[in-house]
């Protein structure tokens, strides 16, 4: 699993930070990607990077700030242009639907593929063989929503040696084996899978919150988190108009971090007030409080 940072910045487009926009790569563990959020001009930060939009089969929203949704009519536009047939799902607050609708009944926007949105409150959202996604509402002067994203946990390794050590042929065995089926062998031998494979492997766990004060729900969505994607619009000297603009400081998206037991922070939603050389002051003062830190960029990638 690996993030692909679209757009990094806070409010409007800037020189060097597109408006938010993250994506989720899936491409090994289930050939697809997910997004989270569609600022303005997200597809052409597509265009700088090998993403395929047809991979993309669902897009989160966080909430309905302009920053956040105005890529979306384009970029469903441009996915049927490019022969993208795959359905796809977007899920987002109350007026996602609405706003989607007017936007390509408008422009008389006709896609070729099949669009369901979805219309979220808090709880599980998404839960299929591989994944579930859980909605919380965060702190913000709207309808705001982070997201918990987790893998399930994997079936350990086939180990392999063993089998072989134990005179036990490779091919359909060993698949009912790393499934946890037991099998009897030609020989009359009956084998139970669990001497065969590792432990569990434990499923990836990330949080990408939306614009926020400090909550207790972000705390929730990060716990334990692999990575917490956190806003930090505001460097830590301005913690009042952080609190009057409904954003976080770089500081208190650590004690967030902090507080919910992450594995490591990456900061985004960086105001243009800031220039590349600030960025570096901003990771220093998040790490006063949590480590590791990252200062997203746009086109920045990630492992998970």
């Amino acid at each position: 699993m690996e993030l692909l940072f679209l757009g990094t910045g806070a409010g409007m487009p800037a020189k060097m930070r597109n408006v938010s926009s993250v994506a989720l790569k899936m491409l090994n563990e289930r050939g697809a990607v997910w997004l989270f959020d569609c600022g303005e001009a997200t597809q052409h930060q597509i265009l700088h990077t090998s993403l395929k939009p047809r991979r993309i089969e669902k897009i989160f929203i966080t909430h309905l700030h302009g920053d956040h949704i105005f890529g979306l009519p384009g970029f469903l536009g441009s996915r049927s242009f490019q022969g993208g047939e795959l359905p796809l799902t977007v899920y987002g607050p109350p007026g996602i639907k609405e706003f989607i609708d007017v936007s390509l009944r408008i422009s008389c926007t006709r896609l070729q593929y099949e669009l369901t949105v979805v219309e979220i409150e808090e709880g599980m959202i998404v839960e299929d063989d591989t994944m579930t996604v859980e909605a919380r509402l965060l702190d913000h002067g709207m309808a705001s929503y982070g997201y918990r994203v987790c893998e399930k946990d994997k079936p350990g390794v086939l180990l392999v040696d063993r089998l072989k050590e134990d005179g036990i042929p490779p091919g359909p065995y060993y698949k009912d084996i790393k499934e946890g089926r037991p099998v009897q062998l030609a020989d009359g031998r009956y084998i139970a899978p669990n001497a065969y494979v590792g432990p569990p492997q434990k499923g990836k766990v990330l949080a990408v919150l939306g614009d926020t004060r400090p909550c207790e729900a972000a705390v929730m969505l990060a716990k334990e988190a692999d990575v917490l994607i956190h806003e930090a619009t505001f460097a830590a000297d301005q913690p009042q108009m952080a609190y009057d603009y409904f954003h976080s400081t770089t500081q208190q998206a650590a004690e967030i971090a902090r507080e919910a037991g992450a594995k490591a922070l990456c900061l985004t939603h960086i105001s243009s007030r800031y220039t590349k050389e600030e960025a570096v002051l901003l990771r220093s003062e998040a790490e006063t409080v949590f480590s590791p830190v990252t200062i997203a960029y746009d086109l920045m990638e990630i492992s998970i």
